[in-house]
């Protein structure tokens, strides 16, 4: 009775057990599973596999919208002011020296002076770095040698609308505080100083010519 009794009690342990496993089999997947880690119970189950993520992420969106770069338009010369029996036109006040920090110091004072003496300036722009060689020939030889390298900068105020009587004064009062060094002159604008102030393509002219 013994083994009998044995027997049974596997049986039961066996059903049980098959009972256990198919509820387990046939638990819903959205039921929250519970692990144990460190001895406290945690949700192991994640519930935004399933869900769209919508647009995290992105951000094209947040950024200004470009705009298209536009092409530079070719640099066009402006009517030159002729002026009046009692005002200057355009006039340029040149200032020339080796020196780049002296010329270009003198120019910004130009520049505040006519500011403060409410004449007009129309253009301040530097012009294009020309360079200079000095050669000098030995007592008995035929080769020139290189001596030194001279770098010429030079700075452009164009004013317009000088008056005849105030013109003398600003003038005397550039000369008297011109620095050592500086070489000024002081023109009417003209044609010419707008085409220096452009690169020399003599290839393109060459076409240019040949075509017409």
């Amino acid at each position: 009775m013994s083994a009998a009794g044995s027997k049974v009690l596997c049986w039961k342990k066996g059903m049980l057990l098959k009972q256990v496993f198919a509820l387990s089999r046939a638990a819903t997947p959205q039921e929250s599973h519970l692990c144990a880690a460190g001895g406290a119970l945690v949700s192991c189950h994640r519930q935004y596999r399933s869900r769209p993520t919508h647009g995290i992420g992105k951000y094209k969106h947040l950024l200004p919208k470009e705009v298209p770069k536009r092409k530079k338009d070719k640099v066009q010369m402006k009517e030159i002011n002729a002026g009046t029996e009692h005002e200057y036109g355009d006039v340029n006040i040149q200032m020339t020296s080796y020196d780049m920090c002296l010329v270009e110091h003198f120019a910004q004072y130009v520049h505040k002076l006519c500011n403060q003496f409410s004449v007009r300036v129309s253009e301040s722009y530097a012009m294009p770095t020309k360079t200079n060689e000095v050669l000098f020939l030995e007592e008995r030889g035929s080769k020139m040698q290189l001596d030194a390298v001279l770098t010429t900068h030079q700075r452009v105020i164009q004013v317009s609308g000088l008056s005849s009587t105030f013109a003398p004064i600003l003038l005397e009062i550039i000369q008297s505080n011109q620095p050592e060094g500086v070489h000024l002159l002081v023109k009417e604008h003209t044609e010419a100083d707008f085409k220096s102030r452009l690169k020399a393509r003599p290839e393109l002219e060459e076409l240019l010519a040949q075509m017409s």
